[in-house]
């Protein structure tokens, strides 16, 4: 007998992170949402789609994400498609532990027995020296890869600007080796002719990957771009459906960096990966919250042949990732990588009761505004 969705919960959480638990008449599945700062409107738009859910089996994933997905007349953007992604990713999980196996098997099977992972070298605030030794510690920690930052903000950047950014990129390969890679995130932060200019100077470095190099806005100007540089461009955590990736799929991307919590959940991240493919782009999923997503990320990244990389921060979070759940040993990283996971469904066990003691009314992380120096507004 199908089992039957009997309810869906939200938790928000500190640091900042939305939890939801679908429970069925004997088995619950748990999901993570993405948008971040806006955790209240994914929570409103949550108890919206479980009006539709409640009563219905649980079993019928790919339904009931075509009816959250495309049954408003307004759809796709950063909330629906978060609110979605949790719901979905618990489903998988509920489907997972029905027939007592992973959720990678439901996706085919798994494709590799590890799964390479990176984690932060710092958030573009520090000096040379002090990425160079952020650099160091992952690479104590098991990392062979690692991605650093631009603190810059948006506008054209001074030949100091420059020179700061090309010395904490070579301090970090000076730390790392050559048989290590690194990559740096722009975050959108620099107008296309800055980025040129960086980009020339930071090829001796050899960076893995330049990550949002371009604001999303202007995925149309991505294949000018990597056609200017020896470094492979990626993008993609600010896409939301594969609607929006194949804007940018066939520019001339090397990487596609989707997020499983903001890009429709596991049923459509597997459709993206599936549509990169065909155009010979890698998969490095996008990570920058909590347990149950990177979970979830992972079993796409078992069950998936153009997956590269996978993002998986350390110490950002302090304790938090222990505090929720009851088996944090699966995201131990050996040798540059993270075991498949065995355990059924998203392969986690969830502390309820700690994520029920946690759990908040008021988001924990507020909008932040930055400006530049002249008081205008600047990017994030």
């Amino acid at each position: 007998m199908p089992l039957t969705i009997r309810s869906i919960e939200t938790f928000m959480v500190p640091p900042g992170w939305t939890f939801v638990r679908v429970r069925t008449d004997d088995i619950d599945g748990w999901g993570e949402s993405g948008a971040d700062i806006h955790a209240p409107a994914v929570v409103g738009a949550i108890e919206q789609l479980a009006e539709l859910l409640v009563g219905k089996p649980a079993h019928t994933i790919e339904d009931h994400w075509q009816l959250m997905m495309k049954g408003g007349f307004y759809r796709g953007g950063p909330v629906l498609c978060s609110a979605v992604a949790a719901i979905d990713e618990a489903l998988w999980d509920i489907a997972g532990q029905v027939h007592g196996v992973p959720a990678y098997d439901l996706l085919g099977g798994p494709v590799r027995e590890r799964m390479r992972v990176y984690g932060w070298a710092g958030d573009g605030m520090d000096s040379p020296e002090e990425v160079g030794e952020i650099a160091a510690g992952l690479v104590a920690k098991g990392f062979d890869a690692m991605k650093t930052s631009l603190s810059v903000q948006r506008g054209m950047l001074t030949a100091r600007d420059i020179d700061v950014i090309v010395a904490c990129a070579q301090a970090v390969r000076d730390t790392i080796g050559p048989e290590r890679d690194f990559g740096i995130d722009f975050h959108g932060r620099c107008q296309r002719p800055a980025v040129r200019r960086l980009l020339a100077a930071l090829e001796p470095t050899r960076p893995f990957f330049a990550e949002e190099a371009l604001l999303p806005e202007y995925s149309a100007d991505f294949g000018q771009l990597a056609m200017a540089t020896t470094i492979p461009i990626a993008t993609g955590e600010r896409l939301h459906s594969r609607w929006e990736v194949k804007q940018v799929i066939g520019t001339g991307i090397s990487i596609l960096q989707p997020d499983v919590a903001q890009a429709g959940g596991i049923s459509e991240m597997r459709r993206i990966c599936a549509l990169a493919e065909a155009y010979d782009v890698r998969i490095a999923p996008h990570h920058a919250i909590g347990p149950i997503a990177l979970a979830a990320s992972l079993q796409l990244c078992f069950a998936t042949p153009n997956m590269l990389v996978q993002e998986r921060d350390v110490d950002w979070w302090g304790g938090l990732f222990e505090r929720y759940i009851e088996n944090p040993e699966i995201f131990a990283i050996t040798d540059g990588h993270v075991a498949r996971p065995p355990g059924p469904g998203l392969g986690i066990v969830v502390n309820e009761n700690e994520v029920r003691k946690s759990a908040v009314t008021e988001p924990v992380r507020r909008l932040e505004r930055n400006r530049q120096a002249d008081g205008s507004f600047a990017e994030w």
